[in-house]
């Protein structure tokens, strides 16, 4: 089934996942607001995609910032028209063990993945239900499971599950659907600042990785977008409230 070209946002999309399902979302035909912390990052995602055709306009935003979250909202509406699918991908890592991590560090990761999820979601669910169809996507990760050294991510990323499963039942009666896909060990520059932190070779922790996943290779960008293409399609409309974890192997 073809899917019917919409407005998308998507948020954290100046690189890595947000701006390969940028890509991907554009390549579905969508229009696409591209959306990170400074606009101008956004030049290369959004030139990409008009590049090959598409349209999209590139906003900045901090997503915890409600006023913020509003003008860019209302951007986008301007430039492309209402956003009918959001992908809240924006994120952040302050990792630390809990006993050296400061208050600042988990309320800046709380604020970009929950609160951002929380503003960007609640701006843009009316254009969703006024046209009776909506897509949201979640980005959580594996890392909702637990993680050493990730207390702040680890919370933020399950919160965001049930985050999810609660829109799926607000919100199924107008013909919107809310997913998380949760990736594993995704090649990304979040992944190689881990490596840092770890004082380990990216190449090496990329290696390694590799071998404790069943598929015997770490996830790229383009795997996780291709499964939020399928999540924000029109044939995707029973699908809602589920967590799709995409790492390679089973996952609790």
């Amino acid at each position: 089934m073809p899917t019917t070209p919409r407005t998308a946002i998507v948020t954290g999309a100046a690189r890595g996942i947000g701006a390969a399902t940028a890509k991907r979302l554009a390549a579905d035909g969508h229009q696409v607001g591209v959306l990170d912390l400074d606009a101008a990052s956004c030049a290369d995602t959004v030139g990409a995609i008009t590049d090959a055709g598409g349209q999209a306009v590139g906003v900045g935003v901090d997503v915890a910032d409600a006023d913020q979250v509003a003008a860019a909202v209302e951007q986008v509406v301007e430039a492309l028209g209402a956003p009918t699918i959001l992908v809240n991908n924006a994120g952040i890592t302050r990792d630390n063990l809990i006993f050296k991590m400061t208050e600042q560090d988990w309320d800046s990761v709380l604020g970009v993945h929950l609160r951002g999820a929380f503003l960007m979601t609640r701006a843009v669910q009316g254009h969703m239900t006024a046209e009776k169809f909506g897509r949201i996507v979640n980005l959580s990760s594996t890392s909702a499971l637990g993680n050493r050294g990730q207390v702040n991510y680890a919370a933020a990323k399950a919160g965001l599950q049930g985050f999810t499963k609660t829109l799926a039942i607000e919100l199924g009666k107008f013909g919107v659907t809310a997913n998380a896909v949760a990736p594993g060990f995704i090649q990304t520059d979040m992944t190689r600042a881990t490596a840092e932190r770890l004082g380990v070779p990216f190449e090496d922790f990329v290696a390694f990785s590799a071998k404790e996943i069943p598929v015997q290779r770490v996830g790229q960008p383009e795997d996780i977008a291709a499964t939020i293409s399928f999540l924000t399609s029109d044939e995707a409309g029973f699908v809602s409230g589920q967590v799709i974890y995409v790492a390679g192997g089973p996952k609790d």
